[in-house]
């Protein structure tokens, strides 16, 4: 389909995977989430590794409602909310999508859980672009090697933004849409 004739994208669908959920963020999510987020582990290697506090915290949900692209996974096992992701154009260029801001409960951590989440991401962001980009702390380590797991590659792009205060520099990561087919 050509890039012209997509309709306007679609930042809080309903996605069903084989693990997860995901549905738009609401603020009823808010004790699932900080449950979730109140674990220091969660943040130890972000750049804003206080983020597990609760006025830090809050701070990020309110964001993550008000931006319109927060989406709460929840395990389809048993309904429990397991983390969030979030589908944003701030740090874009044309014809493409960012997904980040991603965060799982421990428990989940390893690559299935995760790799439902961004397969159903992609799937989704590849209905209205070709290109995803994910933008993450450069010493972020388990990130970035979630994202190579999911097969983004390291490009030449980044950036740097004041995060809790400190300068940090981010990366990015890209995967266009023809090299998943």
């Amino acid at each position: 389909m050509p890039a012209d004739a997509r309709p306007a994208f679609d930042f809080q669908p309903h996605l069903a995977g084989d693990l997860v959920d995901l549905r738009p963020m609401q603020a009823s999510d808010w004790d699932g989430l900080y449950v979730v987020g109140s674990d220091p582990l969660v943040w130890a290697l972000h750049p804003d590794r206080g983020r597990y506090r609760d006025d830090a915290f809050r701070a990020y949900f309110e964001e993550g409602l008000a931006c319109g692209g927060a989406l709460t996974a929840v395990s389809r096992a048993d309904g429990a909310v397991i983390g969030s992701s979030r589908y944003s154009t701030l740090y874009t260029q044309a014809g493409e999508v960012e997904i980040g801001w991603t965060f799982l409960v421990r428990a989940y951590w390893g690559g299935l859980y995760n790799g439902d989440v961004k397969r159903l991401m992609l799937d989704h962001a590849f209905r209205f672009v070709d290109h995803v980009v994910f933008r993450v702390g450069e010493h972020n380590l388990r990130s970035r090697r979630a994202l190579e797991k999911i097969g983004a590659v390291l490009t030449d792009r980044s950036h740097t933004v004041t995060v809790a205060g400190q300068p940090s520099r981010h990366v990015f990561y890209a995967i266009t849409r023809l090299e998943r087919t």
